[in-house]
C-alpha cells in the first residue's frame, strides 16, 4: 500500500512540474496572431492631413470599416498597402494597430505625421525618423519627480525595454529615400532628415521648460501622442515598424501657433518620405 502512495506522488509531483515548465514556455512563445504575414504594408497617421495624400495616390482602394474605423487598401508605387487615419492618442493608437494586424496581417507597419521638436537643433519643417520610440509619461511620480518606466508585456508580464528599436532595414530604406526626394520648404527654408529618438505621450507640448527636461531626461529629438502605442503593439508581436515625423513646431510656448501654421505642410513631407520608402521597397 505504501509503495503504492509513494509511486501516486512521484507521478503528481512530475505532473506539476512539466505543467509549470509548460505554461512557461507556453508564456514566452506564444504569438497572439499566430495566422502568417501577409504581403501589404499598413501605414497610419493620426491626422486627415497625415493620410489625405497617400490615400489620394491610392491605385484601386477599397474601403472597409472594421469597428468603426475605416481602412483604405490598394496599391501605392507598386507596393500593396493599407493606410488609415488612426486618431490622436495612445489608446486609439493602440486599438487600431490591433486590428490592423488582426485583419490584415501587414509585414510592417509605417507611420507617418508630425511632431514637436525637442532637440534644439531641428526646427519646424526638419524630418526625424526614429531609431528608437518611448512613452516619456508611462512610470511613477514622487516628491522627487517622476520616474519612467517600462511597459509589461501582457503575454508573459515581464518588462518591455523602455525604448523600442524600429527596424533596421526599414530604416536603411528610408536612409536611401532620404537622398532622393526634395521636400516642400517652410518659409524658404529646406528641411532636413534627422534620425534619433521620439517619445510618445497622451499630452500636446508647448512648454519651454517640460521641453528642456524631457530632452535632458530622455535625449529625446521629437515628440508626439502615437508612436510608442504603435511601437508596442508591433514589438510585441513581432512586427517590424518605422515611425517618420515632419516637425510642425518646437514643442514650446509658440507651439500652438507654430502647428496651425505648418501643419499641413509637415505633414505632407512626411507622406512624400513615406511614399519613396514604398518605391524603393519593391
Amino acid at each position: 500500500m505504501k509503495r503504492i502512495i509513494l509511486f501516486t506522488v512521484v507521478i503528481l509531483s512530475f505532473s506539476a512540474a512539466d505543467a509549470q515548465g509548460l505554461l512557461a514556455k507556453a508564456e514566452t512563445d506564444t504569438n497572439y496572431f499566430p495566422v502568417k504575414q501577409q504581403n501589404i504594408i499598413a501605414i497610419i497617421g493620426a491626422f486627415e492631413t497625415e493620410v489625405q495624400l497617400l490615400k489620394n495616390e491610392l491605385s484601386d482602394k477599397k474601403e472597409k470599416i472594421i469597428e468603426g474605423i475605416r481602412f483604405y487598401t490598394g496599391t501605392i508605387n507598386g507596393q500593396n498597402v493599407v493606410v488609415s487615419r488612426i486618431g490622436i492618442g495612445k489608446v486609439n493608437a493602440a486599438i487600431a494597430t490591433t486590428l490592423l494586424l488582426e485583419h490584415f496581417r501587414p509585414k510592417a507597419i509605417l507611420f507617418s505625421g508630425i511632431a514637436g521638436a525637442v532637440n534644439p537643433d531641428l526646427h519646424p519643417g526638419d524630418i526625424v525618423v526614429a531609431k528608437q520610440i518611448a512613452h516619456h509619461d508611462y512610470g511613477r511620480i514622487t516628491a522627487q519627480g517622476f520616474q519612467i518606466w517600462a511597459t509589461q508585456n501582457p503575454y508573459h508580464f515581464h518588462a518591455n525595454p523602455v525604448y523600442f528599436k524600429c527596424d533596421s532595414v526599414l530604416l536603411t530604406v528610408a536612409e536611401k529615400a532620404a537622398k532622393q526626394i526634395e521636400f516642400l520648404k517652410i518659409n524658404n527654408y529646406t528641411p532636413k532628415i534627422f534620425f534619433g529618438t521620439i517619445i510618445t505621450g497622451d499630452v500636446f507640448l508647448a512648454d519651454n521648460e517640460k521641453n528642456k527636461s524631457l530632452r535632458k531626461i530622455m535625449n529625446a529629438d521629437a515628440i508626439e501622442m502615437e508612436g510608442a502605442a504603435v511601437a508596442q503593439v508591433c514589438y510585441q508581436q513581432k512586427v517590424k515598424f518605422l515611425t517618420i515625423r515632419s516637425l510642425s513646431d518646437d514643442a514650446n510656448d509658440s507651439a500652438t501657433l507654430d502647428f496651425v501654421k505648418y501643419g499641413k505642410m509637415a505633414a505632407e513631407n512626411s507622406a512624400q518620405l513615406v511614399m519613396k520608402i514604398l518605391k524603393l521597397m519593391q
